[in-house]
Formats: C-alpha cells, structure tokens, sequence
C-alpha cells in the first residue's frame, strides 16, 4: 500500500502516560512520528497543534482558534464518537477534515452504564468509600434504600449503537425497556431489540432508571432539568454516560438533596475535569467517575490502528471510510 514519502506528525492533544504514547508509537504506520500534550493550557495546544499534519482529541475541545493556527492540519480525528468539542463549522472553512471511531466504544460504554445502574442502585460506591475509611456501614446506614435492577423499566434516551448495547444487556436482567429519540425505529426494529417507543415525558415517568445515551445538541443541551426530574419517579435513578450538557447540574444537585429521585450516576460533567470545590461532590447518593466509560484495554488496539489507517488513507490523498467521516 502506499506510504506518505516524508514523515507527517500526528499530534495527540490530550495528555498521555509515557507508558500509553510507547504503546500507540509501536502501532505507528511507516512513514509517521507521534507528539502528545505533556501539559494542559491553550498556549500549549496551540504550540502542539502548529506541528500536526494530523491530530487526535479524546477529550480536548478543539475551538475555531486551534484550528486557524493549525496551518498543516489534513485530519481531525476523534478519539470516540462524540464530536461537540469539535468546531465543526471551522475545520470546514478552513478545510480540515474530521473523522471519529463510530461505533468502537459502543459495548464498553454499555457495559460501563449497566454498571453505574448497579453502583447507584445498590450504594456502592458510598459503601466503599465509607468502608475504605474505616466505617462498617451496613444497611440501616446508607443514603437511600437499595434497589434490584432485575425487573425493573430501563428508560434509554438516545438509542444509537451504545443504547441498543445498553437495551441488550439489560434484558439479560428481565428488564422491560422504554426508548425516545427524534426518529423512531421501525416496529420489525423494535421487535428485534424487544424495546418499545414512548414519549419523553411517557419515558421519564414509567422508567426505574432513566440512561442518557443521546448527543450533545442543542435540542438536548439542558434536557434534564428541574422540571424533567420532577416527572421521574421517587425512586428512581439517572444515568449519565451522553455527555454532561445534557443535565443542567444545579437541578441534579437539588432534586437528590430533596430526594425529587433516589439516586444518580454520572461519568460526564459540564466542565471536565470536575472542579475540585464541585458541589456534586458532596451528595452520598450520586456515582461520580471521571469520563471513564470508553476506555478499556480490549479496544485501545483496534482503535487506535482504525485512526491510524484513517490518517494513513488521508495522507495518499484516499478518503475517510463513510461511517467515520464527519466533515
């Protein structure tokens, strides 16, 4: 196959461990070197991406000023699905192409929702905290009671491939599933994944656990505010694996200080990293984990060698693959 004739920077903007750059070094394609963040800040990311015939974004926002200074920059590729921390809109003007891995982490954010469905539901996370710092607490002194998923009604807003893995899954628990998204599947579809359409309201009033599994919009952004918590039942939990926009925050905080619901869990913020003086960090009842949800060794391999292959086609002037191709 044909290879670039000089060697092309790729450039991740995310900081890496010495010991992760030497593993995607070793998957390099011929004729390419590798740089990475080494500290976070804007001057540096735009130092780094001055460099970059390709760059990389796990979680790092690409904003239209990085992209101006990014004179050599052919391929955007995102480390993921998600592409709202992407100015799409500018790497268009300016030419840019922008490519992402849909669909590779699609059953370890599944596996990851099902088990902060778990944690949330049966205090975990509260009970090993407490149990880490020495305090035995047993039943009569958790947070909120503790619930079975097994039975239960699975609201998925969202129903993409991570949400059809989610529904899959649960089944397994004897779960019923309830699903909404601006286009509904076909009932042959629904058949086969033994889910059923409902409104958003509908969803958010039946469901024992409501799971987020929808892009960051503007139709979504703000989705799950006071006035949607309030439809939720008493008892039940909020997952959060979409992306932090999608809950407005304060009325999280607030309707689990009232018990408005039971319990939630949330592996995506508003702003990443979490600020330290966060007031989600103070509620018992609430599963926080630090944009986890993707990452599992299993698909760093294989992932990593279909960005590099997008990058390697781009370079000898071939496209990106239809299902990664954004813009």
């Amino acid at each position: 196959m044909p290879q670039p004739t000089a060697p092309l920077t790729i450039v991740v903007l995310d900081i890496l461990p010495a010991a992760r750059a030497a593993q995607m070094r070793a998957l390099l394609p011929p004729g390419f070197t590798l740089k990475h963040a080494t500290e976070q800040g804007e001057a540096h990311l735009l130092e780094l991406i001055r460099e970059a015939d390709f760059a990389i974004t796990g979680q790092v926002i690409v904003s239209a000023k990085m992209l101006r200074q990014a004179t050599r920059l052919k391929l955007l590729h995102k480390w993921g699905v998600g592409v709202d921390t992407i100015d799409i809109a500018a790497a268009q003007d300016l030419g840019i192409g922008v490519a992402r891995t849909t669909g590779s982490n699609a059953l370890p954010v599944a596996e990851f929702t099902i088990g902060l469905m778990l944690s949330a539901l049966r205090c975990m996370a509260y009970a090993h905290h407490q149990l880490k710092q020495g305090h035995w607490h047993g039943p009569g002194k958790l947070p909120a009671p503790t619930m079975l998923l097994s039975g239960k009604t699975v609201g998925l807003i969202g129903l993409g491939a991570i949400g059809q893995n989610v529904a899959r899954l649960v089944q397994g628990f004897g779960c019923r599933v309830l699903y909404t998204k601006p286009t509904r599947l076909s009932l042959e579809a629904e058949a086969a994944l033994k889910v059923h359409h409902a409104s958003l309201d509908e969803l958010l009033e039946e469901a024992d656990v409501v799971s987020l599994h929808c892009p960051l919009t503007p139709e979504t952004a703000g989705l799950i505010d006071s006035r949607a918590l309030e439809r939720m039942k008493r008892t039940a939990v909020l997952v959060n694996v979409a992306r932090g926009g999608v809950v407005i925050e304060e009325d999280l905080v607030r309707a689990l200080r009232q018990k408005t619901i039971m319990a939630a869990a949330m592996d995506v913020f508003s702003v990443e990293p979490l600020p330290s003086d966060s007031p989600l960090l103070g509620i018992d009842t609430l599963v926080l984990t630090p944009h986890l949800a993707a990452v599992t060794a299993d698909t760093f391999e294989p992932t990593v060698k279909r960005m590099f292959e997008n990058i390697r086609r781009v370079s000898c002037g071939e496209s990106v693959p239809e299902r990664d191709h954004v813009a």
